[in-house]
């Protein structure tokens, strides 16, 4: 979702920086860098090694209730060609999950300002035991729409998320946005989802498996 789907990355990292802050610690742009696509706890014990004297989850729960705040004074800006793909995949009858750290509370935030019904089934990080790069969320969305994971096909923006993709057995995609997503496992790299369609999916798709049968044949 954040960075992938809409771009809430810079509203995170306010929150980090004015949390932390708030307790005289100093938080940099390199460090804000390192939490991208981390599980909230993980990110939690993080901001505690900065200074941020607060148990974990009371840190999940104030960057959480900081960046809903944000969305709903400041918009939500969505990725260039996020929606459009959406509704591409849709009309083509391809189906949908998303798949995200964020808690449960601020994935429905952002489903909901989509105009359409997008997504089948939502998968947060309050909704698996073991979060990105564990491939357990993936697998679990996978379930959830009763279909094989190496039928899926993950978009994701962060290296923990290209690690969770390719763990779980999807075809993954990588379309970087803070970070540099060179080595970290994607099948293939896009620049933007932007005039992307659901046929270059689909062909993204059988190109990836049938690179990977030539493999197996070798």
């Amino acid at each position: 979702m954040d960075g992938t789907l809409v771009d809430t990355e810079p509203y995170w990292m306010a929150a980090e920086t004015a949390l932390v802050h708030s307790f005289g610690g100093t938080w940099s742009h390199e460090q804000a860098l390192q939490l991208v696509g981390n599980g909230l706890l993980d990110s939690a014990v993080m901001l505690r090694a900065a200074g941020v004297d607060m148990e974990p989850e009371a840190i999940v729960d104030t960057l959480t209730d900081d960046v809903r705040t944000a969305l709903a004074t400041q918009g939500v800006p969505f990725r260039p060609g996020a929606k459009a793909m959406l509704r591409d995949l849709h009309a083509n009858g391809i189906r949908t999950a998303l798949v995200t750290m964020s808690l449960r509370r601020m994935a429905l935030s952002v489903v909901e300002l989509v105009e359409f019904d997008a997504f089948e089934h939502v998968v947060a990080g309050d909704d698996v035991e073991q979060p990105k790069p564990h491939p357990e969320p993936y697998l679990k969305a996978a379930g959830l729409l009763d279909i094989d994971i190496e039928d899926a096909v993950v978009i994701e923006d962060s290296v923990t998320g290209v690690r969770a993709g390719a763990a779980s057995g999807a075809v993954t995609l990588g379309v970087p946005h803070m970070v540099p997503l060179d080595g970290a496992g994607a099948h293939a790299l896009w620049t933007t989802l932007e005039d992307r369609t659901a046929q270059d999916i689909i062909d993204l798709y059988v190109s990836t498996k049938a690179a990977q049968t030539q493999d197996v044949l070798r």
